[in-house]
């Protein structure tokens, strides 16, 4: 279990660690996309990484047979796949509010009569959250 919290920390410091770095180096709104995508690109190549270095090992669930050791894998999955889907909704809903509250407030601005209508739609973007924990929810209940 040290193993996994110690590699998760890896995780987590260097993919703040080159945020930091980018941030440093006096980002330039033209630079600002690339050095998303480098930050983005080296969390994902460490946690795919990881992935594959801690379960190729020889105490990898494929080498060992212990039900208890297979029943505990599978509680970990479901608690993996439950944050994997309200993270990755939340992250959706965010960019869904930001694209179409920009978009509302931008024609709220021009005619105000249309408050009613934009709300709506953030409203509905917003919603692509709640989907994402109600399915979180129903992966635990199982």
């Amino acid at each position: 279990m040290s193993f996994i919290l110690t590699t998760a920390l890896v995780l987590v410091l260097s993919t703040v660690g080159v945020g930091i770095w980018s941030i440093r180096r006096n980002i330039k709104q033209s630079h600002a996309k690339a050095y998303i995508g480098l930050n983005l690109t080296t969390f994902f190549v460490l946690m795919i990484g990881a992935t594959v270095f801690i379960f190729s090992g020889p105490e990898s669930l494929a080498a060992t047979e212990d039900l208890a050791v297979a029943v505990a894998s599978q509680e970990g999955l479901k608690f993996i796949a439950a944050a994997l889907s309200t993270g990755l909704a939340s992250i959706g809903a965010g960019i869904a509010v930001a694209i179409s509250g920009s978009a509302a407030i931008g024609a709220i601005s021009e005619d105000p009569k249309l408050l009613g209508k934009t709300v709506i739609f953030v409203g509905l973007a917003e919603g692509i959250a709640i989907y994402g924990l109600i399915i979180s929810i129903m992966i635990l209940g199982n």
